[in-house]
């Protein structure tokens, strides 16, 4: 089973543009869940222009699925994760003010790092991965850190998915399946949507779950929370 983890982040985004507390993430994590959604995942950035460290600390004690923190490790984020003890994080390589995630890690380049935080984490109990694209060598070398899985970098698939397929998901599955023979579970996200789910889903083996934030928001101001995660998770059934 493949499951969906929604990211909240853009509850956050339209929260904060009022300074009040309307819509309020505790709620609509809550209510992913009650619609479906098999886990919640969070991307605080430095300058909390949607979740916010306190979000952090609040969401802890009421998501009942799992939790995902996902973000650059920088002093601040390493010291969030392993006080409030997520179910997974997921280290990404972005820049402080970078806009989205744009691409994996080079994880040769910061093998040392990253080990070293997969120490830290495991140390804390707590499941990690790495964001990282379909380069085969970087998978095994994601491997060696000690990590627990990888999640895919999906723009690439999404941006050619339309015209062509089959081309866009190869190098997914082949990533997918050396990820699997190298011990690593597989999560995947970035620009996934109704429209690419369900084909990148039937295609890539070994799939253990999938980080949906904008696209599935978006959805939601048209088709409702639990209507749109019940599509989401329909894309995901076997």
């Amino acid at each position: 089973m493949t499951n969906l983890s929604v990211n909240i982040n853009k509850v956050a985004t339209l929260r904060n543009a009022r300074g009040e507390n309307v819509p309020n993430i505790l709620q609509v994590a809550t209510d992913c869940e009650l619609f479906g959604a098999d886990g919640i995942t969070v991307h605080p950035r430095p300058d909390e222009r949607h979740i916010k460290k306190a979000d952090v600390f609040d969401l802890r004690p009421i998501i009942k699925t799992e939790f995902n923190i996902e973000g650059f490790p920088s002093e601040d984020f390493v010291k969030l994760v392993t006080i409030v003890k997520p179910s997974q994080v997921t280290l990404v390589p972005d820049a402080p003010d970078a806009l989205t995630s744009s691409a994996g890690w080079d994880v040769p380049a910061n093998i040392e790092l990253l080990s070293d935080l997969v120490e830290i984490f495991h140390s804390a109990g707590v499941r990690t991965s790495i964001f990282v694209g379909t380069d085969i060598e970087n998978i095994k070398a994601a491997a060696r850190t000690g990590a627990d899985r990888i999640e895919l970098y999906t723009k690439p698939y999404a941006d050619l998915y339309e015209s062509n397929p089959e081309k866009a998901v190869k190098p997914f599955i082949e990533a997918s399946i050396a990820a699997h023979k190298a011990g690593l579970g597989v999560n995947a996200g970035h620009d996934l949507s109704l429209k690419n789910l369900e084909f990148f889903h039937k295609n890539v083996p070994f799939l253990n779950e999938v980080s949906i934030g904008h696209a599935l928001i978006c959805d939601a101001l048209y088709l409702g929370l639990k209507e749109t995660i019940c599509r989401y998770k329909e894309c995901l059934a076997d």
